[in-house]
């Protein structure tokens, strides 16, 4: 069974992140229910270092998605 409470937690924290370290520049935020991930594109594409930058400063594991067609791409396990 999913918990989507946490799910929704989560995806609260993902936007305070990205917004503190990035600004507002999220595209997409939503959970792949078939990934079994929340699944995060940006408005904008990231070089190596900003991509790394940002991973270090989620609670959650998360891993570069590649590029998508708005911006960088990222998945975070729940």
């Amino acid at each position: 069974m999913i918990d989507f409470d946490s799910i929704w937690r989560t995806q609260d924290e993902i936007r305070t992140v990205v917004n503190a370290v990035l600004g507002e520049c999220i595209w997409n935020l939503s959970f792949n229910e078939k990934r079994m991930t929340i699944e995060l594109e940006l408005t904008r594409y990231l070089d190596e270092d900003a991509i790394s930058n940002l991973c270090c400063q989620f609670s959650v594991s998360v891993d570069y998605d590649g590029i998508g067609p708005h911006g960088t791409k990222f998945a975070f396990y729940v």
